[in-house]
């Protein structure tokens, strides 16, 4: 056990952090971050509000984390090479990270969203797209796209819904990146309204 001493909001983080990768995101509380440190739960509230202020701390967090990681990812590639380094960062900070990986899905305020680390995750796509020429409005229905399947993809294997049959999943996420590359370098038209 860690002592008392010397507890900070940003200290309190980190734990928090820790303790969702290893029980998972939702189970992390005020009380349980208490019984870590051995503390009693009313100490800790002079540095959290409450477990939802705690869950945004570890979501702000965990945002931070994978956009640093991906800006060093992304330096000095363009196209596929970028779009698969995107694309792992969120899939090995998810597989080494499962609780905070979670965290980063937290529906945050619109204050607290445009202060947060997210926008670097979406100006680093956007640049990314830009890339494969995209311009709006085709720019945020590809970033839409790519969130989708790479968060969907994460999650069910995570949750091993892939671990039942062959081929492996590696084989799959290349297949995968290969197959968005190709739809970003072909971006359908807009389709025409039928109505007329």
């Amino acid at each position: 056990m860690m002592a008392r001493a010397g507890l900070t909001p940003e200290l309190l983080t980190r734990a928090g952090a820790e303790l969702a990768d290893e029980v998972g995101f939702d189970q992390v509380t005020v009380s349980a971050l208490a019984r870590r440190f051995d503390v009693k739960v009313a100490s800790l509230y002079s540095h959290v509000r409450n477990s939802q202020d705690l869950k945004t701390r570890i979501a702000l967090l965990a945002l931070t984390e994978m956009a640093d990681r991906a800006a060093e990812a992304l330096a000095g590639r363009a196209g596929k090479d970028a779009l698969a380094a995107l694309a792992n960062v969120y899939r090995d900070y998810a597989r080494e990270h499962p609780g905070r990986y979670a965290a980063a899905q937290l529906r945050l305020d619109p204050q607290t969203a445009a202060a947060s680390a997210g926008v670097r995750h979406a100006q680093m796509t956007r640049a990314l797209l830009r890339g494969y020429d995209l311009t709006e409005p085709d720019q945020t229905h590809a970033v839409r796209l790519l969130g989708s399947v790479f968060h969907g993809y994460v999650s069910l294997e995570l949750g091993g819904g892939f671990s039942h049959s062959a081929p492996d999943t590696e084989e799959t996420w290349a297949r995968i990146l290969d197959a968005l590359d190709t739809l970003l370098r072909n971006w359908p038209a807009a389709p025409t309204d039928p109505r007329g």
